[in-house]
């Protein structure tokens, strides 16, 4: 990887105007006529808020996209190099991304393939005439990366994480939330209106039919698959979300269905699981009524459907436009959509660095923009963050000693994964064509399948990296891990040359945050190994629980917008964790001045207590569209932005104590909530 070093510089230019505020806090957002103690979220962004422009291309800006954006482009130019000199592919992994980049920005060849390379699954939908053909139909188009309605995964299993399992689990929704089947209010009728619009064009531009009448259906067919789904909140229960079946229990729990048949092709001549964790057995059951009683012209629709859309943004204008239409504009409000690079990058890599190739962006990634020295720094971040948790824990008094002895020992387990893997996936036996963008979309999908079906019942592979290094965003892994890729990695989140102050404000709240996932209303079942059991004692259950419902409650009485409130369940892991997540930071700062001195050192007029909390409100500071704000606040389990600043750091003293602020100023909660 040597040959990247060179252009580490270019790395650094990319992210100047980022860098500055890691060295000195970018301060020109502040708002003079705000005081701190009264709305700290608009002291330190008011002025950025009222002047920042939200482009058309842009749903929301911020620090977060900011970055994101700084390592797209990097990733561009480096991509660009690679297509253009292609000693440069020197690893399986850059060969792959070469073509599949290419292929991407090929629209010429775009036009051209028009929907050959889908034709394949479309044409075994359209020749559907038998019912007992249906769920090898549908096991197909799942291996293909298509949720129509099931999606699949072999992963650890929950409840033995030394193994892995397949799991099951609802989807195939075309509307953004299972609740707006259901909603009456404007928004969501005019939702559904662009959604039959979109379903129009793309099954008209296919050259199927597309009536009203068969539209009807379609909805309709898409309607008794959402009642069956549960709602966002409740998927956040791991035990209620876990139920193991055999095949044949699950052939009886959900009759209409030849669950056998399925199987055989969706583990592609492996062997047959003997076990499956089914998410949700109702939505299972559901989607067997259906299959057994739902005429098939609907059902080739619906399947048509789903496949043209997952393909959309890798096919001709035609059907590109009609995505961007839909997801872009009607869902989100963006008004133009994002430069073209930055759509083949997330194609390629996904929101969250997930899909089955993004490691060899990450490979191309950390080989221009992570140092050795960053990585050693942002572990003691980590340490440090740990150690202050084991104090709070150690300090907890609503708390017995064997419940707290087991969270000690899921903490002292919990491993860091920092920056990016020791090695990279070497993508044995997948080739990918420079001029076949949906192609490429689809072989990738199937590789990946198979590839995951290798791992069926097979012992886990702990230090397995399943995200991308370029992703900006942090995780809590499944098996008692915490995830850093080196995407996040960067200013303003960090710097291995800032001050302590704007690190520890930066990524070291995200650090409190993910180690507090483990610990929150969800990450709270889940043992040292990862696996799911209860480990605590009911009186300490009904301790967390009453603390945990408080958290709710609080977050759900905000309105971010007239008639939108926060759902304080669905966020409440998230709001956990940036209310614990925070303070324990704060710790975390604290023993690093201890170790380096100067707690009383100003920079700028600032302390670095103070420094601290302007670093945390400065990462979080966002402009949004009112479209995607709304929709956020259906669908997503975080709060936005604005209340990750202003709850959090109202309900802790350290934040009143920084910047004097008196009982009963805005930012000082009158009954502070602690959970960890």
């Amino acid at each position: 990887m040597t040959r990247f070093h060179r252009h580490r510089l270019a790395t650094a230019a990319i992210l100047l105007g980022l860098a500055a505020t890691a060295h000195a806090l970018d301060l020109s957002g502040l708002s003079k006529d705000v005081k701190p103690c009264d709305d700290f979220y608009a002291f330190v962004n008011g002025n950025w808020e009222a002047t920042a422009e939200l482009p058309a291309s842009r749903a929301r800006i911020g620090s977060f996209e900011q970055l994101r954006q700084a390592n797209d482009e990097l990733l561009n130019q480096a991509l660009r190099e690679l297509a253009d000199k292609p000693a440069l592919q020197t690893t399986p992994g850059l060969k792959l991304i070469a073509a599949y980049y290419a292929s991407g920005m090929d629209e010429a060849a775009i036009e051209a393939r028009g929907l050959t390379s889908i034709a394949p699954l479309l044409n075994r939908i359209d020749a559907l005439q038998r019912r007992e053909d249906l769920p090898a139909l549908l096991a197909l188009l799942a291996r293909s990366g298509i949720a129509a309605p099931l999606t699949h995964a072999v992963q650890p299993d929950r409840k033995d994480t030394r193994r892995n399992v397949l799991t099951l689990t609802q989807a195939g929704l075309g509307l953004p939330d299972r609740d707006d089947y259901f909603r009456s209010d404007e928004r969501t009728r005019s939702l559904a209106t662009a959604y039959r619009g979109f379903a129009r064009t793309l099954l008209s531009g296919s050259g199927r039919t597309a009536s009203d009448a068969e539209l009807d259906a379609l909805m309709a067919l898409e309607t008794r698959l959402a009642e069956a789904s549960r709602e966002r909140s409740k998927l956040r229960d791991p035990t209620a979300n876990y139920n193991a079946m055999s095949a044949a229990e699950l052939a009886a729990a959900a009759p209409g269905l030849d669950w056998q048949a399925y199987l055989a092709v969706l583990t592609a001549g492996a062997k047959l699981p003997q076990r499956i964790i089914v998410g949700q057995p109702e939505f299972a059951t559901r989607l067997a009524s259906l299959a057994a009683d739902t005429p098939l012209e609907v059902w080739r629709s619906y399947l048509a459907l789903r496949v043209l859309d997952a393909a959309a943004p890798r096919l001709p204008k035609a059907f590109a436009n009609a995505s961007f239409e839909y997801r872009g504009k009607a869902i989100t409000g963006l008004q133009a959509p994002p430069p073209r690079t930055e759509d083949v990058i997330l194609q390629i890599g996904g929101r969250t660095g997930t899909e089955p190739v993004a490691l060899a962006l990450g490979e191309l990634f950390v080989a221009r923009a992570f140092s050795p020295e960053a990585q050693r720094r942002s572990l003691q971040l980590v340490e440090d963050i740990r150690a202050s948790m084991k104090e709070r824990i150690e300090k907890l008094e609503w708390m017995t000693p064997p419940t707290k002895a087991r969270a000690l020992e899921k903490l002292a387990s919990m491993q860091p994964m920092i920056g990016a893997p020791a090695k990279w996936p070497q993508y044995e036996g997948l080739q990918l064509n420079s001029h076949d963008y949906a192609g490429n979309w689809l072989k990738v999908a199937l590789w990946h399948s198979d590839r995951q079906m290798k791992d069926l019942d097979a012992p886990v592979e702990r230090g397995r990296w399943r995200t991308s290094p370029h992703i900006v965003n942090a995780f809590a892994g499944g098996l008692n891990q915490i995830i850093f890729p080196a995407g996040i990695l960067q200013p303003p989140f960090f710097d291995a040359k800032a001050d302590d102050a704007v690190n520890y404000g930066g990524i070291g709240m995200v650090i409190g945050h993910e180690i507090t996932h483990h610990f929150d209303d969800s990450g709270r079942n889940f043992d040292a190994g990862g696996s799911l059991t209860d480990w605590w004692t009911p009186a300490d259950a009904a301790g967390y629980k009453a603390r945990a419902d408080k958290v709710a409650e609080r977050y759900g009485a905000i309105s971010p917008l007239p008639g939108y409130s926060i759902n304080g369940r669905l966020t409440l892991g998230e709001n956990i964790s940036d209310m614990s997540g925070l303070p324990i930071a704060f710790e975390g700062l604290q023993r690093a001045l201890k170790r380096a001195g100067g707690a009383d050192r100003k920079i700028d007029g600032y302390t670095p207590a103070q420094r601290f909390f302007l670093s945390n409100a400065l990462v979080w500071r966002t402009k949004v569209r009112t479209e995607f704000l709304i929709n956020q606040l259906r669908t997503d389990t975080h709060s936005p932005a604005k209340y990750r600043v202003l709850t959090p750091m109202s309900n802790t003293l350290y934040f009143a104590q920084a910047f004097s602020c008196k009982p009963g100023s805005a930012m000082v909660a009158k009954d502070p909530l602690t959970v960890w």
